[in-house]
């Protein structure tokens, strides 16, 4: 976890030794301590794998502090530890490093690791009732405040957990198939003209054998009385 812890640091900026371990402190003190005397060889290991290299030519730093930067090694080794999934990631202060350094994880995979934290913790919790239960008649007093001040702790982790996971959930995006279809495409790749409404045909009713117009039944009667004259 140091090496993780390192390299997550150095991707914010360059450091040096004593950097580095105020960062740490500063970052992760609260639950894990960092001393000079594994720092400097973690540093070195990771020299040595090229995951950071220093950042001044040994010949020119003199009374200089060697600064070090993250390599494009060390990025891959920093994203494969932060995604590690062996069953002693989920212990306590693995977790806590991994979680100081979420923001460079995406959505879906944060929410699957916080997942694999809630379900180590719920079994820790089974294990904490399940031995509550079979040794009440046999353990002190002191020993049971324990046990229930450990439940206590494990539940109260859980709960926090529980609203991360909400939170990530929430940042996904909405799963598919949950949207209406997309609209059936018109060949052409325009919009499907309207189809034009035919004129009403005009009413044809007649009123005592004679046209509403009367246009048509004048002139035939013209025709008729023409025919007679003629004769």
């Amino acid at each position: 976890m140091l090496e993780l812890a390192i390299l997550g640091l150095l991707k914010e900026r360059s450091m040096h030794g004593y950097q580095l371990s105020k960062r740490l402190t500063d970052t992760l003190g609260a639950f894990w301590k960092v001393s000079y005397g594994s720092l400097y060889p973690a540093l070195k290991r990771l020299e040595r794998e090229g995951a950071v290299e220093p950042v001044f030519d040994p010949d020119d730093v003199g009374r200089r502090k060697n600064v070090y930067r993250i390599t494009a090694k060390g990025e891959a080794l920093f994203a494969e530890l932060l995604q590690e999934a062996a069953p002693e990631s989920w212990e306590d202060n693995r977790f806590r490093v991994r979680l100081a350094f979420f923001r460079y994880l995406k959505p879906d995979t944060r929410l699957r690791l916080l997942e694999k934290r809630r379900a180590y913790l719920e079994d820790r919790l089974s294990d904490i009732k399940s031995s509550l239960k079979a040794y009440r008649e046999r353990i002190d007093a002191y020993t049971m405040s324990l046990m229930r001040h450990g439940a206590e702790t494990t539940e109260q982790d859980i709960a926090w957990l529980d609203g991360l996971i909400e939170s990530e959930r929430r940042q996904l995006p909405p799963a598919s198939g949950s949207s209406a279809p997309p609209a059936e495409p018109v060949p052409g790749g325009g919009p499907k003209p309207r189809a034009r409404r035919r004129p009403a045909a005009k009413p044809t009713g007649t009123n005592g054998g004679r046209s509403r117009t009367g246009g048509t039944d004048r002139r035939s009667g013209d025709t008729v009385r023409a025919k007679e004259r003629a004769s």
